[in-house]
């Protein structure tokens, strides 16, 4: 039987600011006339609202309400539409709604992180406007939570596999909107108060410069402070002797692997200048005089790491402060957000040049002298940076020529010591260390050889070789590793440092005897396959004939190409060298020892020693300009790739 009254369009609940106007429409069909009228309920009480006799109810929204409508004919028959709601949002953000509205989901709450010991309830809550009303959808993790579809999420009692990324999805037949993305933490009642949701640090060190004095002390210094840094869970890319375009792309890696939470640091080693508190690098390419397009800003990357929402930026600056060119401009560096992250440390103070450490086949720098002595310590970053000024303006070497400089905005007492929370996507992306990699090849005579890839910085990899036990036929087995002819170019950009990194390898490897070291450097600039020739020597005990065979291995580009990989390397431990009669040279126009003697040589597969190079003549330079537009060249490097060439 046909009811009497069917109601053909029900009302739809809103979610509006306040004063904003809109209408309520009710649409039924009867056997007779029909008669509407309206009513509204607030605080449980219900009352008739004069005059809404019609379909449509004009309403201009002032308080949250909700809304029914009766629907009655002429025989008497009355039926009542579906109660809504009209939400009102009394205070909303400026420009909230859209102009142009149409009634599309406009996010006006957000959630905001939290960290809720286990056992406790975890509540977020968001807020939506939308016309209907929009429903609301949360997600960890990027899943669906199917039991949590209000504004509010509740859970009574959080488990610590309750923690992660959550945001909500608020959606209605316009469309949909996504709020903020929040990292939640469900943890035990913990003594720290701080903690990264990662840890990540950038070190560039550049040494062999193409036009200007060379330097010792950053191959050193780099090394040294990866191995203190990954001690500290820092997941580390250090970079020697890189170019502009080398640096701004290794700078473009390194902001994309940052997020929210992380600790971030970027220390430079090498030439450099400042100029009315601006800070600039000099890439090893830089020609004489440099250029304002030749030099990096580190202000610019600074910003650039305050857009990623990082809890820390530390900037360590080894590296000269002095100004010698007062006509050449400034560049455009817009000021630093005020989000209280950020330290600086300079090795020296400004105006002043800093001072590299010769220590016998060691190099260093003073202000890495005494930041490897504190950077483990648990405290504060700005505290702990304190101890290593107070150790340096003790240091009778350097006293009146360098004292270290402290700026900071650091509201909180994070320090480098905090523990890592890695929070739903967050602990995707940074991945898992990169381990050193290692195969074996066995020759036609049966011999073996183990073969290990390892990296002392990230853009140079050692080839070692080790044999195995021999068949009982072989005797007096020697090896040697062929240079490949696509990497005589790039091997001899580094040869003035190369005395240096053979001392830090034979450290690495001083209890272990290596048959023979092929070294790579400047991976990034490899773009091929390598194909390594392994010549094997030895006496056949049958004949007692003199063999040689040989075999071809292949270094694949991927393998090369890690130069700006996200992954760490794991680096053995490095021991401190011991204490020697010391002189001191300038960072900023190096004057090298020239006791290079009782070096420990490395044979490589052709048989000759590692090269050292010469000492270089003590010169002061002028050393000043500033950047070009480092955003525009970053985009074009990303596009380019890394290691390909750009003008």
């Amino acid at each position: 039987m046909q009811e009497a009254i069917a109601i053909t369009e029900q009302p739809v609940s809103v979610s509006v600011p306040m004063g904003y106007a809109f209408t309520l429409r009710c649409r039924a069909e009867g056997r007779t006339s029909l008669q509407y009228q309206w009513f509204c309920q607030q605080r449980s009480v219900c009352r008739q609202i004069p005059g809404a006799t019609e379909q449509d109810l004009p309403i201009t929204a002032q308080q949250t309400q909700l809304y029914t409508c009766r629907i009655n004919d002429l025989y008497r028959n009355v039926v009542f539409s579906d109660w809504v709601k009209v939400e009102v949002h009394q205070c909303v953000a400026r420009g909230l709604p859209p102009r142009l509205w149409r009634g599309e989901p406009v996010i006006v709450l957000n959630p905001t992180e939290q960290r809720v010991e286990v056992g406790k309830p975890l509540q977020l809550q968001c807020a939506a406007m939308g016309f209907p009303a929009p429903s609301y959808q949360w997600y960890r993790n990027g899943n669906p939570l199917e039991q949590q579809k209000k504004k509010k999420l509740w859970i009574t009692h959080a488990k610590a596999s309750d923690s992660g990324t959550y945001l909500c999805c608020a959606s209605n037949s316009h469309g949909e909107h996504w709020t903020n993305a929040v990292d939640i933490h469900i943890g035990t009642c913990r003594s720290e108060k701080f903690f990264a949701t990662g840890k990540i640090a950038l070190l560039v060190g550049n040494n062999r410069y193409q036009h200007h004095p060379n330097l010792m002390a950053p191959v050193t210094d780099v090394f040294e402070l990866s191995l203190l840094l990954e001690q500290l869970d820092f997941q580390v890319v250090s970079l020697l002797d890189l170019n502009k375009a080398e640096m701004v792309t290794a700078v473009s890696q390194f902001l994309q692997l940052l997020g929210k939470g992380v600790y971030a640091i970027f220390y430079y080693a090498g030439h450099g200048y400042e100029h009315s508190g601006r800070n600039y690098m000099v890439p090893v390419d830089a020609p004489q005089p440099y250029a304002p397009e030749n030099c990096i800003s580190v202000q610019r990357i600074l910003q650039k790491m305050q857009q990623q929402r990082t809890a820390l930026n530390l900037i360590l600056l080894d590296t000269c402060r002095k100004w010698y060119n007062p006509e050449c401009a400034l560049s455009q560096v817009q000021p630093l957000e005020p989000w209280g992250n950020t330290v600086y440390g300079y090795a020296t103070s400004e105006d002043a040049e800093a001072y590299e450490l010769q220590d016998g086949e060691f190099s260093s720098g003073i202000f890495m002298k005494y930041l490897k002595k504190h950077i483990l310590q648990e405290k504060k970053v700005t505290h702990m940076l304190e101890d290593v000024l107070e150790d340096i303006g003790r240091d009778p070497l350097v006293t009146g020529k360098q004292v270290m400089e402290i700026k900071h905005t650091l509201k909180e007492a994070r320090s480098l010591t905090d523990p890592i929370h890695p929070l739903g996507a967050a602990a995707e992306r940074w991945g898992r260390g990169h381990e050193p990699l290692s195969k074996m090849v066995t020759f036609p005579c049966g011999v073996q050889v183990k073969l290990c890839f390892h990296w002392l910085f990230s853009n140079m990899m050692y080839v070692c070789a080790k044999l195995q036990p021999p068949p009982a036929h072989v005797a007096d087995a020697r090896l040697l590793l062929c240079q490949p002819t696509e990497t005589v170019d790039v091997a001899a950009l580094q040869e003035s440092c190369l005395h240096q990194v053979e001392s830090l390898l034979a450290s690495v490897y001083k209890r272990e005897e290596l048959d023979c070291v092929f070294q790579l450097c400047g991976l990034q600039k490899i773009q091929t396959d390598v194909v390594l020739q392994l010549d094997l020597h030895y006496t056949q005990l049958s004949t007692k004939r003199r063999t040689c065979e040989s075999l071809q291995t292949t270094l694949q580009k991927s393998l090369l190409g890690q130069f700006f990989s996200q992954s760490s390397y794991s680096q053995p431990n490095y021991p401190r060298t011991p204490a020697r009669a010391s002189s001191v040279c300038l960072r900023g126009a190096s004057v090298l020892s020239t006791d290079l003697k009782g070096q420990t040589s490395l044979r490589t597969g052709s048989g000759h020693s590692l090269p050292s190079s010469n000492p270089s003549s003590s010169s002061i330079e002028p050393e000043e300009n500033d950047e070009s537009d480092l955003s525009e060249l970053c985009s074009a490097l990303l596009r380019a790739g890394p290691g390909q060439n750009y003008p």
